[in-house]
């Protein structure tokens, strides 16, 4: 099914129809060419996938290394104010790393990112049941056993101007994990002269579906050690409670008196432990914030002395994961140790369980229609 892309859209990504972006391993577009050329073998995943890591450097300094394994990224180098790179995300020396751990580091999420609760949905008055494979939490989670995330998918580098980006497509086929409709998706990386890492994603469905993408990328502006010293500011008034199972309960709450209030900057790990039952459910921070405003708007700011990360949003929500069940015993690329809490995951979306809560945002995707969505990671340096 092709994606629509037309002239008048919002988000109109103006690219499978381009003849100034090659193919991987066309002869013309030289830097996109030696991007392809570049690109090397990354492992096999345990569904017999071949997986290859493509690098992108901006002219900003801003550079990453990606897999066309979800989407994953593996590097993300982001410069300071001395030029000095620090790679300020998680990752692995080649894909099984991922298939070792249970975290989505840095990789597009769908069809249905977070959870949805007791791993079912009505629609039309039928009833889907999806995998429980939410351990422990009677849900179904970011897409269910093999989400995107678990997919190899077709990858084309591109040059446009002085960006330089990546392109990934697939088609997520009528009854992936129990879904309904074969969906075609499409998702664009783009790095931007002034360190500017952009992810636009475009689906289309030919079945009424439910689709709510994000890319789980974490970050530490440090490079090591923890983010608990991190300050953090999200532009949010109400965040959404959950129970034992990580659902989303009620309405969303004001954040005003509780220790989900970031409305001005505060230290990630300033409140994390408090004595709240809202906060201990996730055992610190997993919750989404309902963002202020609509539109592409700023939705975070994460800092430290020598770097700032600016969000910026057409989402209605942002899900902040502090790490808090990942495993110290887990081992990421070069041989580094993985710590708890040592990286937070900054994920734009719809909210949770949102296939079973009509008076959320809706996430319903039809036939006919475009769903597009774009996020951009906005790196400064101190």
């Amino acid at each position: 099914m092709p994606v629509d892309l037309a002239e008048g859209s919002c988000y109109n990504l103006g690219i499978m129809n381009r003849t100034d972006i090659p193919l991987i391993g066309a002869a013309t577009g030289v830097f996109a060419a030696d991007i392809a050329r570049g690109a090397r073998p990354f492992g096999v995943t345990k569904f017999g996938e071949n997986a290859r890591l493509f690098t992108l450097k901006g002219k900003g300094g801003l550079e990453m290394q990606v897999t066309d394994c979800g989407g994953k990224i593996v590097r993300l180098l982001a410069p300071d104010k001395a030029g000095a790179l620090v790679d300020v995300t998680v990752g692995f020396d080649d894909v099984s790393g991922w298939e070792k751990t249970d975290a989505y580091f840095g990789a597009i999420i769908g069809r249905c990112a977070n959870r949805i609760a007791g791993a079912a949905f009505e629609l039309d008055g039928k009833v889907y049941k999806l995998a429980a494979n939410d351990a422990g939490h009677n849900a179904c989670l970011h897409g269910g056993v093999r989400g995107w995330d678990a997919y190899v998918w077709a990858a084309e580098p591109f040059t446009r101007g002085d960006d330089v980006g990546i392109v990934f497509t697939r088609t997520s086929p009528d009854g992936e994990e129990n879904f309904p409709g074969t969906v075609a998706v499409k998702v664009v990386y783009t790095i931007t002269p002034d360190n500017v890492w952009r992810v636009e994603f475009e689906a289309t469905t030919d079945k009424t579906t439910p689709l709510n993408m994000t890319q789980h990328v974490y970050f530490n502006l440090k490079g090591s050690g923890d983010m608990l010293d991190h300050e953090m500011r999200i532009a949010a008034e109400k965040f959404l409670a959950i129970d034992a199972n990580l659902a989303p309960v009620g309405e969303p709450r004001a954040v005003e008196g509780t220790p989900f209030d970031f409305r001005s900057f505060h230290t990630i790990g300033a409140r994390i432990d408090a004595a709240d039952p809202v906060l201990q459910n996730g055992a610190g921070y997993d919750h989404n914030w309902c963002l202020d405003g609509e539109g592409f708007r700023q939705a975070l700011v994460l800092k430290t002395p020598a770097r700032a990360l600016e969000v910026w949003t057409d989402q209605p929500g942002i899900q902040i994961y502090a790490g808090n069940f990942i495993s110290d015993g887990w081992t990421m690329k070069d041989g580094l140790p993985m710590k708890r809490r040592g990286y937070v995951a900054l994920e734009t979306q719809h909210y949770p369980n949102s296939p079973n809560r009509p008076d959320f945002p809706s996430v319903w995707l039809h036939p006919g229609e475009t769903f597009r969505s774009k996020t951009e990671f906005r790196f400064k340096a101190l």
